[in-house]
């Protein structure tokens, strides 16, 4: 395969790993989000580094707290180099619990640092380290449901997107 070609796929192959993480944040689906990570990554949202295992009993415990959340990722830049490569996303993210409190309910703007490993083939998470970048809460007055008659997002496997994956016919 052209070289410039076999960059541009591993390029999309990264980014979609990136972007399925965020699904899998913002449906709470945790299968998805361990399938984003070697089995031996380690994650550092914060202070702490955690083992993927450590890692996604965190953030099920963390994202159990929000109604909903909603990650936005772009700016997507990958350095290639063989079997590994260096990631960094731009992201914002929305949070809203039914806690009033401003630490649960806000917009916050991050990146991904990660390093991603080619392993029998498949790209996926080796290191990833979450920087924080700003933080803006968002008071009661401020969020406006949607409208009763809209079709409702959910954060589990009744959320329309499943029904759409399975109308495919295939095993995702």
């Amino acid at each position: 395969m052209d070289p410039r070609l076999a960059a541009s796929v591993d390029r999309a192959e990264i980014t979609d790993v990136v972007h399925r993480y965020c699904r899998g944040i913002d449906r709470r689906d945790f299968d998805i989000v361990r399938a984003c990570f070697h089995p031996d990554a380690a994650d550092c949202h914060g202070a702490e580094s955690r083992s993927l295992d450590d890692f996604v009993a965190w953030v099920e415990r963390l994202t159990a707290r929000y109604r909903m959340t909603q990650h936005l990722i772009a700016g997507v830049v990958v350095d290639l180099a063989g079997d590994i490569a260096a990631a960094e996303s731009n992201g914002v993210a929305v949070h809203r619990s039914d806690d009033p409190s401003p630490h649960l309910n806000l917009v916050t703007g991050f990146r991904y640092l990660d390093r991603f490993e080619r392993r029998d083939g498949t790209w996926a998470i080796a290191e990833r380290t979450g920087v924080a970048s700003w933080s803006l809460p968002i008071t009661a007055d401020q969020w406006w449901d949607a409208p009763a008659d809209h079709v409702a997002g959910r954060r589990d496997h009744d959320d329309p997107l499943y029904a759409l994956l399975g109308s495919l016919g295939t095993d995702l």
